[in-house]
């Protein structure tokens, strides 16, 4: 699987995302021909290549045919913030999450893309109706609502899909400083929006001397749904680097994302494949046995890659347990969440882990008894690891009528070296 990085020296917003996705090859045609199967018609997609601040990139932009080319979905919220590339909305009515969501429910584009699509605006709304007080169902968009939007966050999920799913990661995110008009008044810069956004997904964001709006609402989004994680490139071979360029002509950078497609290079002289994931600890002394228990089975089903508990010594000569869950780093609020709220923690501790994996392959071996699948870990071309699947040893072995240890040591025997 390639990379993606993602480098936001001046910010993302939807179009500059879609436009680099364009430079780094993904195709026009096909990306345009997806987007029909939302069913949503009144614009057309305009690409070109341009400079900005020197750079040559790919220009995308979304051009409404109507401002009245949808029906009404019931009084407009305006939504905090400003799409910082001067996009154009007329009067186009708002939307709520769930209209959104039915739009791409009944559209026949993949599974994936649906999923991911309402993923972002799903992340969107949560902020919204933090900021608002609301459900996020209930919150209506108005520009993140508006079909040229819809289509940037749609878009760059189709071409996440187009470019084969990479893996994502990005660079510390970089937003300019003062603030934007809204129909509010005036407000501070990152938006409210955009920051509920990054503070949800635990995003680092450093602000530039750049005295405009540099992460849109929707830019931050596509960011918190799909960047593992935010720091500088490490253990990356650069395959082909793309530009997307926004509107603006701004003072300090220019307005241009650059993603680069990348293929993991071993860390070191082995060829382990690396990752990182978050350790989240909390030391208990007063949860019960059946307690604990049902936080490790609701964790391990909610998506954690593991979860233990081990015994320890705490203050005042007390006997507790040290409750560990690792996670995907993009999982970990809501695996701390669910700590806080599922045991009697009144805190969590949180770091970020660097693993080694050697490379996996599961396998299918001839035995006595029948054909069994093994798990085997791989190094620099060498088999040093050879796991029996437990499910499969266990069916054999009862069909057998044999110790189910007569059947691991057949499959290890079997085992490729």
């Amino acid at each position: 699987m390639n990379t993606l990085y993602l480098d936001l020296f001046s910010g993302i917003s939807g179009d500059m995302f879609l436009g680099a996705m364009l430079d780094l090859g993904v195709d026009a045609r096909q990306l345009e021909h997806e987007l029909e199967k939302l069913g949503v018609h009144g614009y057309h997609l305009h690409v070109s290549r341009q400079t900005k601040g020197g750079i040559a990139g790919v220009k995308f932009d979304v051009h409404l045919e109507s401002d009245h080319h949808e029906e009404d979905h019931g009084p407009q919220t305006t939504v905090h913030g400003h799409h910082g590339h001067d996009r154009h909305h007329g009067h186009e009515h708002a939307r709520t999450f769930a209209d959104i969501r039915d739009l791409i429910g009944r559209s026949t584009l993949s599974n994936w893309v649906k999923e991911k699509a309402v993923a972002v605006f799903q992340r969107v709304a949560v902020a919204e109706g933090r900021i608002h007080g609301q459900p996020a169902e209930q919150v209506h968009f108005h520009e993140l609502g508006a079909l040229d939007s819809i289509v940037d966050i749609v878009g760059g999920c189709v071409a996440l899909d187009l470019l084969g799913r990479p893996r994502v990661l990005a660079s510390a995110v970089v937003e300019g400083t003062g603030s934007v008009h809204c129909a509010h008044g005036r407000l501070p810069l990152p938006t409210p929006a955009t920051l509920e956004i990054l503070t949800a997904r635990g995003a680092s964001v450093q602000q530039c001397d750049e005295p405009h709006e540099l992460v849109t609402p929707t830019g931050a989004a596509l960011l918190a749904e799909f960047a593992e994680s935010f720091g500088p490139m490490r253990d990356l071979k650069p395959l082909r680097t793309g530009f997307g360029l926004g509107t603006r002509e701004n003072r300090t950078r220019p307005n241009v994302l650059r993603a680069i497609l990348c293929e993991a290079v071993a860390g070191g002289p082995h060829d382990w494949e690396t990752d990182s994931i978050s350790v989240l600890e909390t030391n208990l002394d007063d949860i019960s046995g059946e307690i604990l228990g049902s936080f490790v089975e609701k964790a391990l089903a909610a998506g954690a890659l593991d979860v233990f508990h081990t015994p320890i010594q705490m203050k005042k000569n007390r006997p507790g347990v040290l409750l560990t869950v690792l996670c995907a780093e993009s999982d970990a609020d809501r695996f701390t969440e669910m700590l806080l709220c599922e045991t009697s923690a009144f805190g969590v501790r949180r770091t970020v882990a660097e693993r080694r994996k050697l490379r996996r392959e599961i396998v299918t071996v001839r035995t006595p008894f029948g054909e069994i699948e093994v798990k085997l870990g791989r190094l620099d071309g060498k088999t040093v690891q050879a796991a029996p699947e437990f499910e499969s040893c266990h069916r054999a072995a009862a069909q057998a009528g044999v110790p189910l240890k007569c059947v691991y040591e057949a499959v290890l025997e079997a085992a490729p070296g």
